[in-house]
């Protein structure tokens, strides 16, 4: 499993979880994720999906992520489809450091041709994935809690 984390001292972890609480906001931050197609009004319970597109225009797929696990304020496990790699698990967990918000990724494919990389190599391309992600992340929290003119 590739793992990534990202400190971020002035941002609480209530408005990180604010943004992925946010399904609409999924492309602003995940790499890959092109568009929103719709957002099941249960999201992040578990068994709600994201119904999001991949890709670049006009080699768009339409794809989907589904909550398998949540303790809200504090983590959301997800199954994202990810055609035609298969499935990854993604955990995103926040924990209170200091001010601040320290968030961690932790994935890996769970099923189709994605399982058939070497995992040595999985953990590369989703490492790099991941940093992206986390700085994105980031700035979309740090910019949503900030007031007007600071």
């Amino acid at each position: 499993m590739a793992t990534n984390s990202r400190d971020l001292p002035t941002t609480l972890p209530s408005a990180v979880w604010d943004v992925l609480a946010d399904g609409w906001l999924y492309p602003l931050w995940v790499v890959g994720a092109s568009r929103m197609r719709e957002v099941d009004d249960e999201w992040p319970a578990v068994g709600a999906r994201l119904h999001h597109s991949v890709g670049t225009w006009p080699l768009l797929l339409d794809d989907e992520t589904e909550v398998v696990g949540v303790v809200p304020g504090s983590s959301l496990t997800l199954h994202a489809k990810a055609r035609p790699t298969g499935v990854a698990e993604v955990t995103i967990s926040l924990d209170a450091v200091g001010a601040g918000t320290r968030v961690v990724i932790v994935e890996d494919a769970i099923s189709g041709p994605g399982r058939l990389v070497p995992k040595p190599l999985r953990e590369v391309q989703l490492h790099w994935r991941n940093t992206e992600t986390l700085r994105r992340l980031a700035y979309v929290a740090e910019r949503r809690t900030r007031t007007p003119g600071s």
